[in-house]
């Protein structure tokens, strides 16, 4: 049943008519198989269509009890997210075998994300610091892995999703205009042909740096960006995960997701008075809660500074 509706979402889009990731599905796919793990334990001997609203509150108290606890009492918000996996096999499982949606039901038991979890966006010291690692943009630095790697994490503070900047090639940059072009998703409904990114002056610099660093590399001649080290092709997400853990780890941090640079590129230009319809743009956003939903870590930070702005008022 799992493999039936992983081979469903490969034929679907998303609600931004895009279609699912690869990454994506291996995460609906895993929430099912902890479910069924789960299932398995309690010797409940059915398929998916056995889980009737009851079971699966006992299930999603078991998992946050279980998995998603720190050591200070604490959530860390994983439910959350397992819980919003998991919606999408029981939307399938209303579609193709008319099985009554649990999601449809009041008694299930909704689980939010904490107010105590981690923020997931990052300090300018962090970026300043993890800049640094990769030799600070010194035109004095020129091998290919600290050139290569000071561009990525410049791209990455521009809004870029980690899937998009590995999609980048090289003639999806306009480095003269100071802009990129995100590529579009083979496949999306109404795609147009990308939407276009506005560069700070100083990611251009690092870019034209890697350029110049990359026509050394055996797989120059191939039209994608990124390339791995030790004469590898196209990087792909594990060595884009390990970059940038590499990087954090050596200015002296812990874990750190390539989201989080979205998560952090959304705040600053909302602190510095952009406009939530500019931002959805560049963003690439078309529904307004998933500006909300990136932009809620420092919410609260912005609208203390917003109202201090104004001053004594009386």
């Amino acid at each position: 049943m799992i493999a039936e509706f992983a081979d469903a979402l490969r034929t679907k889009t998303n609600r931004n008519g895009r279609p699912y990731a690869p990454r994506t599905i291996g995460a609906y796919k895993d929430a099912a198989i902890a479910l069924h793990h789960w299932m398995t334990k309690e010797r409940i001997c059915a398929d998916f269509t056995a889980c009737d609203v009851d079971t699966l509150n006992r299930f999603f108290r078991w998992y946050q009890r279980t998995h998603d606890q720190k050591q200070h009492e604490s959530f860390t918000g994983g439910t959350n997210t397992k819980q919003r996996n998991l919606r999408h096999l029981f939307t399938w499982l209303a579609e193709e075998y008319e099985y009554p949606h649990p999601w449809d039901d009041k008694r299930l038991q909704r689980y939010s994300v904490p107010q105590d979890a981690a923020p997931k966006t990052l300090s300018a010291e962090f970026i300043e610091d993890v800049l640094k690692a990769t030799g600070g943009g010194s035109p004095r630095v020129r091998d290919f892995e600290r050139t290569r790697d000071h561009a990525i994490i410049r791209v990455l503070t521009e809004g870029l999703r980690a899937d998009e900047l590995l999609r980048l090639t090289v003639d999806s940059l306009h480095l003269e205009e100071g802009l990129l072009q995100v590529p579009p998703v083979k496949g999306a409904r109404a795609s147009r042909a990308g939407r276009i990114v506005p560069l700070q002056p100083k990611t251009v610099m690092a870019l034209r740096r890697y350029l110049r660093a990359r026509e050394g590399h055996r797989h120059a001649g191939g039209g994608w960006l990124w390339l791995g080290t030790r004469g590898r092709g196209r990087l792909k997400y594990s060595g884009l995960y390990r970059v940038i853990n590499r990087r954090a780890e050596q200015a002296g941090y812990g874990h750190v997701a390539p989201h989080m640079h979205r998560h952090t590129w959304t705040h600053d230009l909302l602190s510095a008075g952009v406009s939530p319809e500019d931002v959805m743009e560049v963003g690439g956003w078309k529904d307004r809660s998933m500006l909300r939903r990136y932009g809620a870590d420092m919410a609260s930070d912005r609208a203390v500074t917003a109202v201090r702005r104004l001053g004594d008022r009386y």
